[in-house]
């Protein structure tokens, strides 16, 4: 399984919301993440930054590439955008994190 690591950015005085709306995830977004090959995803939260540091596993042969072109995760998105920094098309800023070290 391969790890991978990015960051996001949260906007001031969203946290408290961004965690309810990820607390009640909607069934349909985790079976797609599931589907596509995701596993073992967190994201956590630099209060002082508001950035936002994801870590996620995935499986040899996921399709994490099809996911900005899924309706749910388009729906997501939408439903995300108030609470962080998006592209124009709607997706999260994401800035990948190279790994410099791992102890497993």
């Amino acid at each position: 399984m391969e790890q991978i690591a990015f960051r996001m950015r949260l906007r001031a005085g969203q946290a408290a919301e961004y965690k309810r709306r990820h607390d009640a995830l909607w069934p349909e977004l985790a079976a797609l993440l599931h589907d596509s090959g995701v596993r073992d995803y967190s994201i956590f939260l630099d209060e002082e930054s508001l950035a936002l540091f994801a870590v996620l596993r995935r499986i040899d042969g996921h399709r994490m590439e099809a996911l900005p072109q899924h309706p749910v995760m388009q729906r997501w998105w939408a439903h995300m955008a108030d609470l962080m920094r998006t592209n124009p098309d709607g997706s999260p800023v994401v800035e990948p994190l190279p790994c410099l070290f791992h102890l497993d």
